[in-house]
């Protein structure tokens, strides 16, 4: 007889815990694992879950790999983005860091890269470890971010040291391999930035086989006085891709911080980026696009938590929806009663295109200080009739026009990627997108 699925978890976590001993690492999986007792996998009845219950996907036996399989040559010249060989390439296959694929290009003292048990055992840096790792369950409490610190194994430690800028981006390649089984895969980095330091990452994810794959990630980064971290994020993979994927950012000293995401495609999608403002003066750019069509679904949670005086935040988020996809936004920003002189916007901006797409849309304040500048706002609705006409009597057919305004409607959020291969892949993607929809 088949196990359970949650039978199944419970085992696999019990082998984890005796097999991979680590003092640190075991009681931090022991309290996520306590949660996810607890709390459960999240559904309709979670409010914050109510448009997204992730629990519908555990009816079927997705599997954890105990053998990680052979990814060849071809595969990864396959899923490489633009300009790779001018970038540092990190590479987890189902949820595992696979140094033998990786390619650290940069010079060895601007970056640091170690799996999450060397470093909980090196003196240079348990100390952060200790500090760091886990700090987004007081912001994140529910089951399936529990799900993934219960399964902490495989994950990277990225340091940068002091006064450092990492001369190269830093490419981190996701590849779920379905080609026998549905894979529930469970990433985990701590990235650590010093002061004065800087670092340009990116993540990419692609699935491998007919079977379902279910990628449900936690990123950490902390990031330091005068430092600079740049955070991309792009997701365009199968129908039957679906993933989890928390980023959370805290500034624990004056810096800046700025991240774009990008959903294209996929098949149930939740990204959960917060930024936790723990420093006097803080500075944070966020901005999201969803490119939707067919059954997709995009369910993008922010969080601005400004706990400390003079910091400042804008965020843009923009949707368009085709077919019968879904796109759900729903932004929060916290400011703290010491937090004075805080200045934080947000927009979420959205294009129904398909008469059965739908798209959700909750932007939120909660302000306990008297001396701030706060405003969001969104608006849901079709393409301007003025503009296509105007474009018609251009001498532009019909289709052509739709999809040049609506390349101008998304290029708000492409134009803020920084790097430029990056964004100039970004925007062929689009492009080819618009055209290929309205053809």
């Amino acid at each position: 007889m088949a196990l359970s699925q949650s039978t199944y978890i419970e085992e696999k976590f019990g082998a984890l815990q005796s097999e991979k001993p680590n003092r640190f690492l075991n009681e931090l999986r022991q309290k996520g694992f306590q949660t996810y007792q607890t709390a459960g996998i999240p559904s309709y009845k979670n409010e914050e879950w109510r448009y997204t219950p992730v629990n519908n996907l555990f009816k079927q036996a997705f599997l954890f790999s105990d053998k990680i399989p052979v990814v060849q040559k071809e595969l990864m010249n396959a899923v490489r983005l633009p300009n790779s060989a001018k970038s540092n390439e990190l590479v987890f296959v189902n949820g595992t860091y696979q140094p033998s694929l990786s390619v650290m290009r940069s010079l060895p003292n601007e970056l640091v890269v170690m799996s999450l048990e060397d470093a909980s055992a090196d003196n240079n840096f348990s100390g952060i470890l200790q500090a760091h790792l886990g700090k987004s369950n007081l912001y994140v409490q529910d089951g399936i971010h529990a799900l993934n610190t219960s399964f902490i194994n495989g994950g990277i430690f990225m340091y940068v040291p002091k006064n450092v800028n990492v001369s190269l981006p830093l490419y981190i390649y996701h590849i779920a391999e379905t080609a026998h089984n549905p894979v529930l895969a469970q990433p985990r980095s701590l990235i650590y930035l010093e002061e004065s330091a800087s670092l340009q990452l990116v993540e990419h994810y692609t699935t491998v086989g007919p079977s379902d794959s279910f990628i449900n990630e936690v990123m950490e980064v902390v990031v330091s006085g005068n430092a600079v971290f740049e955070y991309y994020k792009v997701q365009n993979d199968v129908s039957h891709a679906n993933q989890v994927n928390t980023t959370h950012i805290r500034q624990i000293g004056k810096s800046y911080v700025h991240t774009v995401v990008v959903t294209l495609s996929g098949g149930i999608v939740r990204n959960n980026t917060n930024i936790i403002m723990e420093a006097d003066g803080n500075e944070a750019h966020m901005y999201g696009l969803y490119l939707l069509k067919g059954n997709s679904h995009t369910d993008n949670h922010t969080l601005v938590d400004n706990r400390e005086p003079h910091c400042y935040s804008n965020e843009l988020y923009k949707g368009i929806m085709d077919d019968t996809s879904t796109g759900i936004f729903s932004g929060k920003i916290y400011v703290r009663p010491h937090a004075q002189k805080t200045n934080a916007y947000q927009s979420n901006k959205n294009i129904l295109l398909g008469e059965n797409a739908t798209v959700n849309t909750k932007p939120q304040l909660e302000i306990f200080a008297d001396d701030v500048k706060c405003s969001h706002g969104c608006t849901i609705g079709r393409l301007d009739e003025e503009a296509l006409f105007y474009l018609r009597s251009r001498g532009i057919d019909a289709e052509q026009a739709k999809a040049m305004l609506l390349q101008a409607f998304a290029n708000d959020v492409v134009e803020k990627i920084k790097i430029d291969s990056l964004r100039e892949h970004i925007e062929a993607l689009i492009a080819q997108r618009l055209l290929l929809q309205n053809s």
